[in-house]
């Protein structure tokens, strides 16, 4: 139940895709925690990765992801996982987007709380990101996580990529978390027809931002191997400027010109309604969708 006006959402990324009981224990962190409703957690094989969704006070939800952190420092060991998903940390990124009531400053001033209190309670080194960066050079999640965890202790040599809070050196299993405050983030993931990776990487290449691609689109692509699968992995982080619609038909032509097909796409954590405002689900292949994965059916009236 949530009870206060102010509400947050929180999208923490952990590192355990395929221990179910590790997973369990994380998000009971956020299970019958007054002020904070569990929305959504849902993990990737090949990943190795589980994605939580929650919304709740500001308050309830320090609390909520300080126990979270913590249970995934526990929980996760870096040093024996693989995956095919970037990572830096057991708890890798942890962002706040201010719902209702809340501004982005108030959400930046959660995420360095959070920092603060994980750096001191677990000696973890934190990076904040986003609209929390320290720094022009620390809002880009990919740069914040470049190297990985392999690479961090010689990345945090560079006094450039000197933490924001905690140890200067790398917790020996968890790495280290990514905090911050952004806008709202669609993640979604499009599965090919085919076992070919290179496909969904050229496809990737050619609509990510960063590469001549559509603005606020970031892509990579991977090879799912429980599915035998390729996978286009994408963050849309502004619906607004470019679309799913748009997303979805430019990787249509794509697969066609290849000889390939899409086989289905998947959203991880929640879509705005406005997202669905030229199509639907079904038309962008969305498996296992229905209206508990759109935000605002969740919000308290």
């Amino acid at each position: 139940m949530l009870s206060h006006e102010k509400i947050v959402e929180c999208v923490p990324n952990f590192s355990e895709g395929r221990d179910s009981a590790k997973m369990e224990r994380i998000v009971d962190c956020f299970r019958n925690m007054e002020d904070v409703k569990l929305l959504d957690y849902s993990n990737d094989v090949s990943h190795n990765r589980m994605v939580v969704t929650a919304i709740g006070s500001p308050e309830a939800m320090k609390k909520a992801m300080v126990n979270a952190i913590g249970t995934a420092i526990r929980e996760i060991d870096l040093t024996v996982h693989r995956g095919e998903h970037p990572r830096m940390g057991s708890a890798d990124v942890v962002p706040f987007i201010p719902i209702r009531n809340m501004t982005m400053d108030e959400a930046v001033q959660l995420a360095r709380d959070v920092s603060q209190e994980v750096a001191n309670a677990y000696d973890l080194p934190v990076y904040l990101y986003e609209k929390a960066a320290s720094a022009p050079h620390r809002e880009n999640l990919a740069e914040v996580r470049k190297g990985q965890f392999e690479g961090l202790a010689l990345k945090m040599q560079d006094t450039l990529w000197k933490p924001d809070f905690g140890p200067s050196t790398p917790h020996p299993t968890a790495g280290a978390s990514i905090i911050g405050a952004r806008n709202f983030l669609i993640a979604w993931n499009i599965n090919l027809n085919t076992d070919n990776v290179a496909i969904a990487q050229s496809i990737a290449k050619k609509i990510r931002f960063s590469s001549g691609g559509f603005p606020c689109v970031k892509a990579l692509g991977m090879y799912l191997a429980d599915k035998g699968q390729a996978q286009v992995s994408m963050n849309l982080t502004d619906f607004t400027q470019t679309s799913m619609r748009q997303v979805f038909d430019a990787i249509l032509e794509e697969t066609a010109a290849r000889g390939v097909s899409i086989a289905c796409s998947e959203v991880i954590g929640m879509l705005p309604e406005a997202a669905l405002a030229d199509t639907t689900a079904q038309e962008l292949l969305i498996k296992d969708f229905s209206k508990n994965k759109i935000l605002e059916n969740n919000l308290p009236e």
